[in-house]
């Protein structure tokens, strides 16, 4: 399926890409990929996703073909970013999905910004980016030792260790090349900024509809990040793929969409 990428100037000054599906009056989603992906990363889900859900994949600052600024690179800047994107189009709520830093992102929006929330899908979700082991080990062996231009084997390995089983040839290539796209300063400006930027005492404060999904063969993220987010998000709702690593949407795309569809259904459209 060919997607027509469009780009739009926030007011944050940024210029990001993205793709639209669904019926200009569905129920506005937004998909937020995570760290130096792209809009490709939910390319598999989007074909499954019906009308009634007006999806937009958008490649955030920094990644893909989205202006790359020198500077603001923290989870807050990505979440200013996502509501300049509803204003831009003149959406006044949206459900925000969120994979790996993504989620962070969509964790930041909702905590930020909960009046322009219908609800939130987190996949891949970190409890507290700060304390992250493996985020830490990303900053110290991976990101702090990448250069441009980047080793395509380096950059195949790292996305090759977050999933648990092989995925559609041709969409891994894309994402391989997506990566390579990313500077390697915006990769550690991404990182750094999320080490940064604790904000898991306030995740208690999020009442509204939460699905979050983990795969049990994920080796980013935790059990016991999930069990947390559970535990300090009021209305969150827990499903885990069995055999399936970071990136649920990735090796299981037409269940991530269901998934996502059946959220969206019973917490949004029967609520209208």
């Amino acid at each position: 399926m060919i997607h027509e990428v469009k780009s739009i100037e926030l007011n944050t000054g940024i210029i990001i890409q993205y793709v639209e599906k669904g019926d200009p009056s569905g129920v506005p989603v937004l998909l937020l990929h995570g760290l130096s992906d792209s809009w490709h990363s939910f390319e598999l889900v989007l074909p499954h996703l019906p009308g009634t859900i007006r999806a937009f994949s958008l490649s955030q600052r920094g990644h893909g073909d989205s202006q790359r600024p020198e500077k603001d690179y923290q989870v807050k800047d990505l979440a200013n970013d996502v509501k300049a994107f509803l204003d831009a189009l003149d959406i006044s709520k949206a459900v925000i999905l969120g994979h790996s830093l993504g989620s962070a992102v969509a964790q930041r929006f909702v905590i930020d910004y909960p009046e322009r929330t219908l609800g939130m899908v987190v996949a891949g979700s970190f409890y507290n980016l700060a304390k992250s082991p493996v985020l830490k080990e990303i900053s110290a062996s991976f990101t702090s030792q990448l250069n441009d231009p980047k080793d395509p084997e380096f950059v195949r390995e790292f996305q090759e260790s977050t999933i648990a089983r092989p995925v559609q040839e041709s969409f891994f290539e894309t994402i391989v090349q997506e990566s390579l796209k990313v500077p390697a300063r915006v990769w550690q400006a991404l990182v750094d900024g999320a080490l940064q930027d604790d904000f898991s005492e306030k995740l208690h404060t999020i009442k509204l509809p939460t699905m979050i999904i983990w795969g049990d063969r994920d080796v980013i993220t935790t059990r016991n990040d999930q069990e947390a987010q559970i535990a300090a998000i009021q209305n969150a709702h827990y499903v885990e793929y069995s055999d399936t690593g970071h990136a649920p949407h990735w090796e299981e795309p037409r269940r991530f969409a269901l998934d996502l569809v059946t959220f969206v259904e019973t917490n949004v459209i029967r609520g209208r």
